[in-house]
């Protein structure tokens, strides 16, 4: 199946819709966003699935629009710094994707080169803008080590949910798109 535009709005809307629902079930059942990092799955999908400039869109738009409608992510400055992290996350999977990479490279990859952007935002905000927030590698190491649970979870659901996607739809993940 051709990507076509509409196809990748309405792609792209379910993929945000699943951004503020996942995170929300998962707080209902004792907070566990930090260490699970609902919001990322749909995103890191999305990635997959869309081209790279919805994909970043989904990344983008994601945490702000849940940050305004459900208060998760505080919107400064966690909202911010995760609009940059899941955009580069999304993008990065897009364009790999596009260039056949394994997918557990691909996701590897978005994550190091998604926290390194956050890691920058962390150092904007408390540098630049005067934020009181932890110094750019504290926050690294502790997302990263809160995250473990969630990454393990995304580096093994998401390449099982993508061959089962393919098999069932095999034109809407393509390798070269």
């Amino acid at each position: 199946m051709k990507k076509t535009k509409s196809r990748e709005v309405v792609l792209s809307g379910l993929f945000i819709a699943m951004g503020l629902i996942v995170p929300t079930l998962f707080h209902a059942v004792g907070g566990a966003g930090p260490v699970f990092l609902p919001m990322h799955l749909p995103v890191l999908i999305g990635g997959f699935i869309l081209s790279p400039k919805f994909a970043t869109a989904v990344g983008v738009l994601t945490p702000l629009i849940s940050s305004v409608l459900t208060g998760m992510p505080v919107l400064m400055p966690m909202a911010f710094i995760m609009m940059v992290e899941l955009g580069i996350y999304a993008l990065t999977v897009s364009l790999l994707k596009e260039r056949g990479i394994n997918n557990v490279i691909t996701l590897l990859s978005a994550m190091i080169l998604g926290r390194i952007a956050a890691g920058i935002m962390v150092g904007v905000f408390v540098g630049i803008i005067g934020i009181k927030f932890a110094p750019p590698i504290t926050y690294l190491i502790g997302s990263i080590t809160t995250g473990i649970p969630g990454i393990i979870v995304q580096l093994v659901f998401i390449p099982i949910l993508l061959s089962a996607v393919k098999k069932v739809s095999p034109d809407l993940i393509t390798e070269k798109n």
